[in-house]
C-alpha cells in the first residue's frame, strides 16, 4: 500500500472515525483504525462492535492495499504534522511509514485481515431526511436520554412515523423530550430505538459538514445550504445505517419496548406562563449553587403577575428570586430540578419558553413558542416545607 493525501483530509477522517472507539475494548485490535486504499479513494474505518464509522476521501494512490494501526499513534502523527501533504506506505508487511517534508514516523500495525469486518446492513426500510430539521430534532432530544444502560431502552432515542411526520422521543424517566419533523411518505413501518451515542456521533458528522459550508464565500452560502447532503437512513430488524456524503455510521438498534410515555403528558393545565429564557437561565444558574446541596430542588411559586423561585435552606445558605411575568390561569406551586432545567434551557434557541403547570404532583411541560412540534417535560420533586 502506498498513497499520498492532504494532512487535513487525513486528520479530519481520523478524528471522525476514532469516535467509534470505546475506552474499554473487548479486543486490543478494536483500539485500531483500518485504512484501505483503492481506486482514487482512501477509506478509514473504526468500530467497537456496537457502533461503526466509515468515511473516505480522495487520495493519490500508487499501490492499493490496507492496514490497521493504533488510533492514538496515527492521530498523533496527523495532528502534529505541520506539512500540507503526507505519504503513507506499508513496509515489512505490518508497519506503516508516514513521511512528509519535515517528518518521518513509523507505526507498528497489524494485518487488515485481523480487523473485524464492517458490512452494510440488509435494508428493509430506507428513507432520507433534510439535514437542518434533523439537527434541530437531535439537538432538542438526545440530551434527555439516560446516561446509564441499566434500562437499555432509556439510553436510546425512540423513533416512530405517524401522519406524515417522524417523531423523536427520549427520556430517562425523570424528564422527557419529544420533537417531530415533517416526512413525506412516512412509512408506518418505522418504529425503533436508536442508541443515543449513535445520534450524538451523527450530530458531529453533520456539524462538520455544516462547518465546511461556512468556509465558502457569503454570496455562495445560500447555494451551499441547498446543496447540503440529505441523511440517508436504512433500517433492518436489528440495525441502522446512517449515511451523509462519504460517511456512514452503522449500529445495532436497542431491543425492547419504549415506555408508553404519552399517558404521563398532562392533557390540561391550570397555569400557563411565558418566561424569558435568558432571565430564567440566569436565575437557575445562580440558584443551582445552593439547590444542588438538596437534590437540586427549586420551588416555583406562580402568582398573578410574578414568579417566585427559591431554594431550600442548606448548610451553605439559601437563595430566592422574583421574576415579573404574566400568569394565565390560577396560582400554582411546583418543585423542579435545577439540573434538569439547566439542561433544557441551554438547548432552547427561542427568547421565551412557555410553561404549563397542572399542580405540584404532575409534570411541568415546556414549549418553545416557535416550535409547536416540540415539548419538554420535567417530573416534579417533593415540595420542601417552608
Amino acid at each position: 500500500m502506498k498513497f499520498s493525501c492532504q494532512t487535513s483530509e487525513l486528520l479530519k477522517a481520523l478524528h471522525l472515525v476514532s469516535r467509534a472507539i470505546s475506552g474499554q475494548q473487548a479486543l486490543p485490535i478494536l483500539g485500531n483504525i483500518l485504512i484501505e486504499v483503492e481506486g482514487k479513494r482512501c477509506t478509514v474505518s473504526a468500530t467497537d462492535l456496537e457502533l461503526s464509522i466509515v468515511t473516505s476521501f480522495e487520495a493519490s494512490i500508487e499501490n492499493e492495499g490496507a492496514i490497521t494501526v493504533p488510533s492514538k499513534a496515527i492521530l498523533n502523527f496527523a495532528q502534529y504534522n505541520t506539512d500540507d501533504e503526507v505519504l503513507l506506505e506499508t513496509s515489512e508487511g505490518t508497519q506503516l511509514k508516514c513521511t512528509s517534508k519535515h517528518a518521518k514516523t513509523i507505526i507498528a500495525g497489524e494485518a487488515a485481515s485481523e480487523y473485524p469486518t464492517i458490512t452494510s446492513i440488509e435494508k428493509e426500510v430506507t428513507f432520507s431526511l433534510e439535514t437542518a430539521p434533523l439537527l434541530d430534532a437531535l439537538h432538542m432530544v438526545t440530551f434527555a436520554s439516560a446516561k446509564s444502560t441499566l434500562r437499555p431502552v432509556l439510553s436510546g432515542v425512540y423513533l416512530r412515523a405517524e401522519k406524515g411526520k417522524l417523531v423523536f422521543v427520549a427520556t430517562d424517566s425523570y424528564r422527557l423530550s419529544e420533537y417531530s419533523i415533517p416526512m413525506e411518505g412516512a412509512s408506518s413501518d418505522i418504529s425503533c430505538i436508536i442508541p443515543a451515542k449513535v445520534l450524538e456521533e451523527l450530530k458531529s458528522a453533520l456539524g462538520s459538514k455544516k462547518d465546511d459550508g461556512k468556509k465558502d464565500n457569503n454570496e455562495e452560502e445560500d447555494d451551499k445550504k441547498k446543496e447540503a447532503p440529505k441523511v440517508e437512513i436504512s433500517l433492518s430488524n436489528q440495525q441502522i445505517e446512517l449515511s451523509v456524503g462519504q460517511t456512514r455510521l452503522l449500529s445495532r438498534l436497542i431491543e425492547g419496548k419504549f415506555p408508553d410515555y404519552q399517558q404521563i403528558i398532562p392533557k390540561d393545565s391550570n397555569t400557563k406562563v411565558k418566561i424569558s429564557v435568558k432571565e430564567l437561565l440566569t436565575v437557575v444558574k445562580r440558584m443551582h449553587y445552593f439547590a444542588k446541596e438538596i437534590n437540586n430542588n427549586l420551588t416555583f411559586n406562580f402568582k398573578k403577575d410574578s414568579l417566585h423561585i427559591n431554594t431550600p435552606q442548606t448548610q451553605i445558605g439559601t437563595d430566592e428570586a422574583t421574576l415579573d411575568v404574566s400568569v394565565d390561569g390560577s396560582a400554582n406551586k411546583i418543585a423542579l430540578s435545577s439540573s434538569y432545567l439547566l439542561d433544557f434551557l441551554t438547548h432552547v434557541d427561542d427568547e421565551e419558553v412557555e410553561v404549563h403547570i397542572t399542580d405540584s404532583m404532575h409534570p411541568a411541560v415546556f414549549h418553545s413558542p416557535s416550535e409547536e412540534h416540540s415539548l419538554h417535560l420535567i417530573m416534579p420533586l417533593r415540595l420542601q416545607e417552608e
